[in-house]
């Protein structure tokens, strides 16, 4: 796994924590979980681009 690859995947992985944490203490937030949606689709995509 390339190292951008990689950093995506770590920061996807960091921000459901942070996403869950702030939902846990502050209550449910839609436009950070359409945000981590998002960064974990982009992650994605460069997974599957990098296998082709």
């Amino acid at each position: 796994m390339p190292g951008s690859t990689k950093t995506m995947g770590v920061l996807t992985v960091g921000g459901l924590v942070v996403v869950t944490a702030y939902t846990v203490a502050l209550g449910s937030s839609g436009w950070l979980w359409f945000g981590w949606v998002v960064l974990g689709l982009i992650t994605l995509g460069m997974v599957v681009s990098r296998g082709v």
